[in-house]
């Protein structure tokens, strides 16, 4: 069996990071191995919560698995407490990361023009030399802008211009270039106007192809999204599917349970129902 490393928090309540990673890798068929970098009664949108970091457990992980004599075939790396902890999980990658290891990281720092509380310089300076080394980064927009150091609240006025989605290319285009091996950059949750009406897609751009895939927007955005997101594409590429496959294979799992969600009424700090849907990733 496939395993796969999961470096990311563990939320009591928000049903993102690592209570959505683990279920996904586990019915795509492959051995979720959780590493916490910290655990949280509920993850950070609701306002007051309670978090232990574990920043000084991140090494102890590393060299009990080295000591079992493990190996992953993908590692998936999400929300990092600090720049600590970046340089921790560099540790992890040097340890574990062999020849054909493929590498998956979501360069958690900010979303709709917000930043969170662990964001400075120096963690977006190191943010994007980790990133520069991975198999496929998945930031949102605003993490994209910070990543190419354009202003996100500047992109965004172009939401209803005919070529918004080719502006966003170029500046994944420009990540490209930066990488250190052949990457493919996937942006989630794009919002944008066509015909008087809003979508929001993904947008999947390497040297070899660009995947645009997009539904009508209901108007919300719920945590854990693009933990889920990320969590699939993570599965599909370690299992072999193409980029396209797996950015469609992610999009249409989520897009009923965000609809369902929408129609609900769930608060969007609670997440989305999407155990229901897991069976789509059979």
């Amino acid at each position: 069996m496939k395993k796969i490393a999961l470096i990311n928090d563990m939320s009591g309540f928000g049903k993102c990071s690592l209570t959505a990673a683990i279920p996904v890798i586990s019915v795509m068929g492959m051995q979720a191995c959780p590493l916490p970098t910290a655990v949280l009664t509920a993850q950070t949108e609701f306002g007051e919560y309670y978090c232990d970091d574990l920043t000084d457990k991140m090494d102890m992980f590393t060299e009990m698995w080295k000591k079992m004599g493990v190996c992953f075939d993908g590692i998936y790396s999400g929300f990092l407490a600090s720049v600590e902890q970046l340089r921790k999980l560099e540790h992890f990658l040097e340890v574990f990361e062999a020849e054909d290891t493929f590498y998956l990281a979501d360069p958690v720092m900010g979303d709709r023009g917000m930043t969170y509380d662990m964001f400075s310089q120096e963690f977006l300076q190191g943010m994007k030399k980790l990133t520069s080394r991975a198999d496929v980064i998945t930031p949102n927009l605003m993490e994209l802008c910070l990543l190419s150091d354009v202003s996100y609240e500047e992109m965004i006025t172009h939401r209803q211009d005919e070529n918004y989605i080719e502006k966003i290319a170029d500046l994944c285009k420009g990540l490209l270039e930066k990488a250190a091996k052949p990457q493919t950059v996937v942006v989630t949750g794009i919002i944008r106007t066509r015909d008087g009406r809003e979508y929001v897609g993904n947008l999947a751009v390497s040297d070899k192809e660009t995947v645009h895939v997009e539904n009508p927007f209901t108007g919300k955005g719920f945590s854990g999204t693009g933990d889920l997101f990320a969590s699939v594409i993570c599965g599909s590429l370690v299992k072999g599917l193409s980029v396209k496959e797996a950015v469609e294979k992610a999009t249409y799992f989520l897009q009923e349970a965000i609809e369902e969600a929408t129609r609900e009424n769930i608060p969007t700090v609670h997440g989305v129902n999407f155990e229901k849907y897991l069976y789509k990733l059979l």
